[in-house]
């Protein structure tokens, strides 16, 4: 009984091969696990312990166990594998190893290759990153997503089940390194692409404008001024800044990713008003506009009306000058004076100052004058300024007139007074006169022609038959008239003759008014 178990015990190899066996699967995709599994074949035999092995290389398992799996296979698990085992019979120790068996782990998908629609775009231009990959096909059915990066930052929303990536503007800090990465949807397998240099160029700027923008319009002092700097080409950041050629000072400045940058000055004052430029800058050389002239309008203020040049009392016969001026407001203005609302003149001041007129009064010029500015920003008007015109150019101031005319002429001072008694009386009695313009009369005296005549109103012929000797050169209600101091012939037929031929009368003026 003994011998016969030394026997069995001792028997060589061969009798008892592949008493131990490896199970495991020929081909797995990556992703999948490896289940490896070594059996003995007969049962009296008790495994102690147990190793596997890769192409002769033990793996790390604990060693008391049958069955191991390797998760996530990669293809570096490829290989031959294999497994030994302790066993115990009958007090004896034994070891043995199974055969080998070959693995193969499939690619699940290539790696991705990085794509780029552009290596070295413009700033402002769009690019599209693709991750070209795709499952094997007898793995078709098998889910990607992607995700891309840039110097080790995800770029995007993060993962995403499409391969590609439009990024809408480049600019120069998006320059760097490129890759993306592709996994299952199980998160069994992840790979990433090479990486990719992109390298985004600045375009300089050029074409610098700078113009007034809003309103439309002049520009009204208290209300609001943009200035409005652009550029026609240029990429990036661009620094905007604005300035006054009198100071050179910038009024304002401002950093931004576009073509164009408003200033705006909300309340502009006429100290505002100057030349200006703007200068634009993305980091090369800084590009400045062509100047712009700022011409700040304001309203003009109430104005003020004066009258000038009147003596204790306005009496009729005065002239008076009607003044009108606002202390501020942008030429041209335009002044109108009233009287009672009714206007009397527009007058224009191009630079600046006031307007006057001349008025010669007569008793119809009475009342309320007034006066307006306009520069076509608004109109105002001034305060109301009373006038009391009284008194008449009649017969107390002529009195003098005739007592003067009589030292002269004689008895033809009496007749001047006469008749300018008539004028002014007749005036007062309601009777038409210009505004403006008085009249004059000329007397002529031919007393010194002939010192025998007599002066004697009684016997002057029809004298309002006669004609004068001067026609009207100046204002149309001027009248010239001649009047003279004579001494009736006995033949009164030849009154007319000896008058018409007097020629060397002298001319005495006297202001009379036209009815």
């Amino acid at each position: 009984m003994l011998l016969w178990s030394l026997l069995v015990i001792f028997a060589p190899l061969s009798e008892e091969a592949d008493w131990l066996t490896l199970e495991a699967p020929s081909v797995v995709f990556e992703g999948d696990s490896i289940d490896l599994m070594c059996q003995k074949k007969k049962d009296w035999w008790k495994i102690q312990t147990v190793v596997y092995y890769r192409d002769g290389k033990q793996l790390q398992f604990p060693d008391k166990v049958s069955s191991v799996s390797i998760p996530r296979a990669a293809p570096r698990d490829s290989g031959q594998y294999s497994c030994s085992a302790t066993a115990r019979k009958y007090f004896l120790p034994r070891s043995k190893s199974s055969r080998s068996v070959g693995i193969e782990v499939l690619e699940l998908f290539p790696r991705p290759v990085l794509t780029v629609s552009s290596y070295r775009p413009t700033e402002g231009s769009p690019v599209t990153l693709t991750c070209e990959t795709r499952p094997s096909p007898q793995r078709s059915n098998v889910q990607l997503q992607f995700c891309f990066f840039r110097d080790g930052k995800a770029l995007g929303s993060g993962w995403s089940s499409s391969p590609e990536l439009r990024v809408p503007a480049m600019w120069t800090e998006d320059s760097g390194s490129y890759w993306c990465q592709a996994e299952t949807a199980a998160l069994t397998v992840r790979k990433q692409s090479l990486q990719s240099q992109i390298h985004v160029q600045r375009v300089p700027v050029s074409n610098v404008s700078l113009e007034i923008w809003a309103p439309r319009g002049p520009v009204i002092e208290g209300g609001s001024l943009v200035l409005l700097c652009s550029v026609a080409k240029g990429t990036g950041n661009i620094t905007f800044s604005w300035h006054r050629e009198a100071t050179r000072a910038s009024v304002g400045r401002k950093t931004q990713r576009s073509l164009s940058a408003e200033l705006e000055v909300p309340a502009v004052q006429e100290g505002d008003a100057g030349r200006y430029y703007c200068r634009a800058d993305n980091g090369h050389d800084p590009v400045q506009s062509r100047l712009l002239s700022v011409r700040v309008r304001s309203p003009v203020s109430h104005p003020v009306l004066t009258l000038r040049e009147l003596g204790p009392q306005a009496m009729v016969g005065n002239v008076v000058e009607l003044h009108c001026e606002a202390q501020r407001g942008s030429p041209p203005i335009l002044y109108r004076f009233y009287h009672e609302n009714v206007t009397l003149v527009n007058i224009s001041v191009p630079s600046g100052g006031g307007a006057s007129f001349n008025l010669s009064l007569t008793a119809e010029h009475s009342g309320n004058y007034s006066c307006e500015a306009d520069n076509g920003l608004g109109a105002q008007r001034s305060e109301v300024v009373p006038l009391n015109v009284t008194g008449t150019i009649g017969c107390r101031r002529d009195h003098v007139t005739a007592r003067v005319l009589g030292t002269l002429c004689g008895g033809l001072g009496f007749i001047a007074a006469a008749l300018l008694c008539y004028y002014g009386s007749h005036k007062i009695a309601g009777g038409r006169s210009a505004p403006h313009a008085p009249s004059l009369l000329f007397l002529r005296d031919a007393s010194s022609a002939n010192p025998q005549e007599s002066t004697h109103a009684s016997s002057l012929p029809d004298i309002e038959e006669l004609q004068p000797d001067y026609v009207n050169v100046g204002p149309i209600d001027v009248v010239y008239s001649q009047v003279w101091s004579i001494q009736p012939p006995e033949n009164s037929a030849n009154t007319r003759r000896m008058i018409l031929e007097n020629k060397d009368s002298h001319i005495i003026y006297s202001d009379v008014k036209e009815t």
